[in-house]
């Protein structure tokens, strides 16, 4: 079972919908338990980090998110949750993450149209051998859908797997051991979308 993390905030059912038809059993829960007992869990997330952080201390459920990731299971996250994996956020002052990773959650330029909404290119940045199996067959260069203000700027440039160009080269999505976490939403994304969610589901039956 995937376990869609329910923190009070986001886009869960769309997320859930598009998992299952990817093929994975799915259930959304705010329940420690559940979190723990999953074969994965996926963060998704649209909205204020604060608020989010808030959402997720408030259910209890910082505790059990972090110690999933850290006994090394399969761990997605979308959008807001891949800006609460890092240490920092600037969004609205200044606020802690989770500080799975280390660096910052940092606002677009002044100088382009903020969020960045729509449709965008994801640029493969490390060697084939190298990225992460959730963009196997995932073709260079594809589109996926975007939608924030923010995005992350990782310390350690090595977990970045892909990048896009909005005023900025962006991290759009980052992967260590057991994480993946993309800026973009692949429950929007039509066919390549699908497709990482596939690969993300089928990785669980084959580790």
């Amino acid at each position: 079972m995937i376990a869609v993390v329910d923190y009070g905030m986001g886009n869960l059912r769309s997320v859930a919908k598009a998992l299952e038809t990817a093929g994975a059993v799915v259930e959304v829960t705010d329940e420690a338990d559940k979190i723990r007992e999953a074969a994965a869990v996926v963060l998704p997330g649209v909205g204020a980090f604060e608020g989010a952080m808030e959402g997720l201390r408030g259910r209890g459920l910082i505790r059990p998110v972090v110690q999933f990731i850290q006994e090394g299971k399969p761990f997605l996250g979308i959008c807001l949750g891949l800006h609460l994996l890092f240490t920092e956020s600037e969004e609205g002052g200044h606020h802690k993450g989770l500080g799975i990773l280390k660096g910052k959650v940092k606002r677009f330029p002044q100088r382009v149209k903020i969020p960045h909404i729509g449709w965008n290119r994801v640029k493969k940045r490390a060697p084939a051998g190298q990225l992460s199996a959730v963009l196997k067959e995932v073709p260079d260069e594809s589109y996926f859908y975007f939608d924030h203000s923010y995005y992350v700027e990782p310390e350690d440039e090595t977990i970045v797997v892909t990048t896009t160009e909005y005023g900025v080269r962006f991290a759009s999505s980052v992967a260590k051991n057991n994480i993946f976490a993309c800026q973009f939403h692949p429950e929007k994304s039509q066919r390549q979308g699908l497709k990482l969610l596939e690969n993300f589901a089928e990785s669980l039956s084959c580790g």
